[in-house]
């Protein structure tokens, strides 16, 4: 996020979220605000991304979105165990520096992988 203003939203989504966590009131709307200022900036991928997820928030009620992997020595790739709470707050994490290459990357793998839960 490139504003002052969405990255304060930002934060209190985080904390919010690190409090409560993902089924607290009033998240699909924070992130549709959220939403908005990423149309600000014109960044579609942020735009898109937090779009599917609170779609996704609102039809599952969780985050079990399989979207980080971890590779072995021969290059498989194996998808990580984790949480929904901190699955969530990994991606708002990289939401913070969605400029930065690898956290680029990383939020398209989050776009694909919600597509493909959803559709």
């Amino acid at each position: 996020m490139k504003t002052a203003i969405a990255n304060k939203k930002l934060e209190t989504i985080v904390s919010k979220v690190e409090k409560e966590g993902i089924t607290y009131k009033g998240l699909v709307d924070d992130l549709k605000e959220l939403r908005e200022q990423a149309l600000k900036e014109q960044d579609p991928l942020v735009v898109k991304v937090l779009r599917l997820s609170y779609e996704f928030l609102l039809d599952r009620n969780s985050f079990d979105v399989q979207a980080q992997y971890e590779e072995d020595e021969e290059g498989n790739e194996y998808p990580l165990e984790i949480e929904d709470q901190e699955n969530f707050l990994y991606l708002l994490n990289l939401l913070k520096n969605a400029e930065h290459k690898i956290n680029r990357e990383e939020i398209k793998d989050y776009r694909t992988a919600l597509k493909q839960e959803l559709y």
